[in-house]
């Protein structure tokens, strides 16, 4: 399995990160990406990605940390985005849930960051939350070669519209919840095709381990529920989304 979305190189993965790795080789584990988020965190994921080589990379600026944007940085985004097992930019996006005050600053550098996804024909891992129509109005004046709803959390006609555009669809642990009952029914309607895992790691820990450090390693529950909610086997969920993750971010 792939894991599209994990933030591994956080504090709480420092000790004994060698074993740690060992431990998601022995659980399915095959690769993961880890996205930037801040300036600081990206020659940390660039090391980590040389380091180790089921890790891969993604740089770019989260809209919740849209003051450290700059012209240095553009450069330096620009720069990294060349490096050997960087595969996307992201994760980028739009935050109305924490950072509602800043709605303009939070668009200025998504429209940046687009930019610099097109000229460098990379993917894109896209942070929606509460924010679906202004992400949607952006991206459509784009031609970008892949769009990425990191952590879905819209209706089923906002997937509908997504698929629509030929974007592509990550799961993560939410799915698992008892209560998240409209997303379980928007993954009975998302084709396997257009469909991503993710365990948004240190974050969002699936049932049933849930209210635990989450790790890409339980990665397997969350294609455990999508199977089950879709009437198909786990193995039929781990063989596309794995197809679907090599085919998006053209791993090297």
């Amino acid at each position: 399995m792939i894991d599209t979305h994990s933030h591994i190189n956080f504090p709480e993965y420092k000790k004994n990160f060698d074993e740690f790795i060992k431990d998601l080789k022995e659980n399915d584990i095959e690769k993961i990406i880890i996205p930037g988020v801040e300036p600081a965190s990206f020659n940390e994921i660039i090391q980590l990605c040389k380091q180790y080589e089921i890790i891969y990379g993604a740089i770019g600026i989260h809209p919740s940390e849209w003051q450290s944007y700059n012209e240095n940085v553009e450069k330096e985004i620009k720069t990294l985005l060349k490096s050997n097992k960087i595969v996307a930019v992201g994760e980028i996006g739009l935050d109305y849930y924490y950072d509602a005050d800043n709605k303009e600053n939070q668009k200025k550098i998504l429209i940046e960051q687009l930019n610099i996804a097109q000229e460098v024909n990379l993917p894109v891992i896209i942070h929606d939350r509460e924010a679906h129509e202004d992400v949607f109005n952006i991206l459509k004046d784009f031609k970008l070669k892949n769009v990425i709803f990191h952590c879905f959390s819209g209706s089923s006609n906002f997937a509908e519209k997504c698929i629509e555009n030929d974007y592509y669809i990550a799961i993560g642990g939410i799915v698992t919840f008892k209560n998240a009952y409209n997303l379980k029914e928007t993954v009975k309607n998302i084709p396997l095709e257009y469909m991503l895992l993710e365990t948004d790691a240190p974050y969002l820990t699936p049932n049933p381990y849930r209210g635990t450090l989450n790790s890409p390693k339980y990665l397997k529950y969350i294609a455990m529920e999508i199977a089950n909610l879709k009437n198909i086997t786990i193995e039929q969920v781990k063989e596309q989304t794995t197809i679907n993750a090599k085919r998006i971010f053209n791993f090297q």
